[in-house]
């Protein structure tokens, strides 16, 4: 629960920080701090950054920074609990996708389970959406339901690159580092705001409650407890509602909510489903 407080926090930092910088920019700052922070700790841990898996690193490294560009812009402009709950629909396009695979092949043994879980998971969607269809920002909603897709897409390599025996580490280090490339080579397109320190003070904060949270998740992973951990870190839409309530004044209206708690419910269940088909992966990276 703990991580899941450091990720809606950074949530909120990256809120303040979108009306002054770009989501091509923050995607880079929030990657360099974390590059550094990684650096430190894997020569603290004795873990090796050298790898034979460049490709798997760099297609890891592509469709997390795309995830993590969508969910920024979607966090500048919804309520901070939507985005959040968009980008944790991970889960339910992860049972999508294996949902498809096993009717592709004609394989799995709870595709009938998964698939009403995805439909639920959709139907929340629609809930929490209208909102955001009915203040014109449909166009924000659909980058923040992206966001969650192309986090799925991240999570499955991530899951690979575990099987092929790559630390956490060292993955955390390889997605920071592509991520900031893209980020920046963007940024020299999109062009550089200026710079001003009471603005770039909320830059740090975003990288070290994305560090931190991580090294929590991965804490809470190392202990054991999968399910209860992947279910727990739902606790972090709960806070993201409760923070943009407090510091944004967000008023959602009820059927938001339920849309919430339809997500979280359909989350929780596919995690379950799903982890019999992706046992022991580690944790998604925010």
């Amino acid at each position: 629960m703990a991580a899941a407080l450091m990720f809606a926090l950074m949530g909120v930092c990256v809120k303040f920080a979108s009306a002054h910088y770009s989501a091509m920019e923050l995607v880079t700052y929030r990657c360099l701090v974390s590059i550094v922070i990684t650096l430190v700790w894997a020569r603290i841990a004795g873990v090796s950054l050298r790898t034979e898996r460049v490709g798997m690193h760099l297609w890891r490294g592509i469709v997390g920074a795309v995830s993590l560009l969508a969910w920024f812009y979607s966090l500048a402009y919804l309520p901070v609990a939507t985005a959040m709950t968009l980008n944790y629909m991970s889960s339910v396009w992860i049972g999508a996708f294996v949902v498809g695979g096993a009717l592709l092949y004609g394989k799995g043994d709870q595709p009938h389970a998964l698939l009403a879980t995805v439909l639920a998971g959709f139907g929340g969607v629609v809930m929490v959406l209208r909102p955001a269809f009915e203040a014109n920002q449909l166009w924000p909603g659909v980058i923040g339901l992206f966001s969650g897709m192309t986090a799925a897409l991240a999570y499955l390599q991530v899951a690979a690159l575990s099987r092929a025996g790559e630390p956490e580490l060292r993955v955390v280090f390889y997605f920071a580092a592509i991520a900031a490339v893209i980020g920046f080579v963007g940024t020299v397109f999109t062009g550089f705001s200026a710079w001003n320190l009471e603005h770039a003070l909320w830059i740090l904060p975003i990288g070290i409650l994305a560090s931190l949270g991580q090294l929590m998740m991965t804490r809470a992973y190392a202990s054991g407890a999968t399910m209860l951990v992947a279910n727990l870190q739902y606790s972090g839409i709960v806070f993201a509602a409760l923070l943009g309530m407090i510091v944004f004044a967000d008023q959602l209206p009820l059927i938001a909510w339920a849309g919430m708690i339809v997500i979280i419910v359909s989350g929780i269940a596919a995690t379950y489903l799903r982890n019999r088909a992706l046992p022991q992966t580690p944790p998604e990276e925010h």
